[in-house]
């Protein structure tokens, strides 16, 4: 059966979630009527509380009920729609039979996943089965990874537009404000465990080129970092013991981004599947600034996240900042989410000896209100511009799967996404 004939055309699996709710609110005011949407979940009766919370736009949503580990309902949930937008994390306990019963019924599949281990045995799984059914199993659909992937995307374009490639590529996040959910960080945790007890999970997600198809770098030579620029002086030497480096591009003080492990991973892949050029290297950071105040915003932000990083990772840690954070289910309130923005900037250098400079902000709370939007946007695409969709199927990235559609969604929703070539 052709998947335009299927009950269906979006399923969004975890409604009843925080992210969940936020993505079902968004697809309630922005999906086209045409457009047939059913809510999954495990409970019917939080199922009915979400579709009565979206008025007249959800109220003849179809409920199914649905329990991520039984492999029959998951089956027979693939084969009745076109896409299933799933928010169930973790993504390695509860996503990896979704993906693959959609690779198998030829269904494409978007996720919020920001595990690298998760994406890594969905391309062992389900890669070559999806080119076989021409599903598009979609993976890093939120925060992680869209602003970093469409970034990169479109330097990409711009130097290719020129007849070059790109080589050195930096991300800078210039501003991050928004809150936290408890299902992101039950995604830490369950990554953090698998890490601690199985050195060839560690060693995958150490690795940059784990995602990128034939999972090594097209050559081999270093990326370059962030670091480095500018003379040592008094503010230098105090930081100079930690991971805190200075901008090449303005001698601002950088310091690591949480989401950079998983990001530039699936950068790498699109990179790899789009060919950004054999040169192509990336990293993301977090600018901080200039000066004194700079230096010591870098050092305590990079010293705190790693602490709460180390402390995820142990049992004895783990009980005492469980007290102080979200539990599954809960989120950042109304007035967190209201107040939330981002703005990264992509810098790279690029074979004809020219620098392109793209933008990707929001006025939106990166991880829910900004997620919301880009996780739906994503579905929408999948299902009502298929013709302007890149030729692709398989384990792919939002840049190789979906693209410039996405980008021109995100801008209608007040994204910036924008690009220049410095030199001009």
């Amino acid at each position: 059966m052709s998947t335009t004939d299927r009950e269906f055309d979006i399923v969004l699996f975890g409604a009843t979630g925080f992210a969940g709710r936020l993505t079902a609110q968004h697809l309630a005011t922005e999906a086209p009527a045409h457009v047939r949407i059913a809510l999954a979940g495990r409970s019917r009766e939080r199922l009915a509380a979400v579709a009565e919370e979206l008025g007249d736009a959800g109220a003849g949503w179809p409920l199914i009920v649905l329990d991520a580990t039984d492999d029959d309902a998951v089956a027979d949930l693939a084969g009745r729609t076109r896409v299933v937008v799933t928010t169930v994390g973790p993504y390695m306990l509860y996503g990896r039979g979704l993906a693959a019963a959609c690779a198998a019924a030829g269904t494409h599949y978007c996720d919020l996943t920001g595990e690298v281990l998760f994406v890594h045995q969905s391309i062992a799984d389900n890669h070559e089965v999806a080119k076989r059914t021409g599903a598009r199993i979609v993976h890093a659909c939120g925060v992680d990874s869209i602003p970093s992937d469409l970034g990169v995307l479109l330097t990409a374009r711009a130097a290719q537009a020129d007849g070059a490639q790109l080589g050195s590529t930096r991300l800078a996040v210039k501003s991050f404000k928004g809150g936290a959910s408890g299902g992101t960080v039950a995604t830490l945790v369950a990554q953090a465990d698998q890490m601690r007890s199985d050195p060839r999970a560690r060693s995958i997600v150490a690795d940059r080129w784990a995602l990128a198809e034939g999972g090594r770098p097209p050559r081999s030579t270093s990326p370059r970092t962030p670091g480095g620029s500018g003379a040592p002086g008094l503010v230098d030497r105090v930081v100079k013991a930690s991971p805190v480096r200075r901008d090449v591009d303005n001698g601002h003080f950088t310091g690591p981004f949480v989401m950079a492990t998983f990001n530039t991973r699936i950068v790498a892949r699109s990179a790899s599947l789009l060919d950004y050029g054999l040169g192509f290297r990336y990293v993301e950071y977090t600018d901080y600034g200039s000066g004194p105040r700079g230096a010591v915003m870098a050092g305590g932000v990079t010293t705190a996240l790693g602490l709460g990083l180390a402390g995820m990772a142990f049992s004895p840690t783990r009980s005492v900042l469980n007290r102080v954070l979200p539990a599954p289910g809960e989120g950042p309130s109304e007035e967190t989410m209201a107040s939330g923005r981002f703005r990264m900037v992509v810098t790279a250098e690029a074979t004809n000896g020219s620098r392109y400079r793209s933008t990707v902000a929001a006025p939106y709370d990166p991880g829910y209100g900004g997620t919301a939007i880009m996780l739906g946007q994503a579905a929408l695409a999948l299902v009502e511009d298929v013709d302007e969709l890149p030729d692709a199927a398989g384990v792919l990235t939002p840049a190789s799967a979906i693209g410039e559609p996405l980008v021109e969604r995100l801008r209608a929703h007040r994204f910036t996404l924008e690009t220049k070539r410095l030199d001009d």
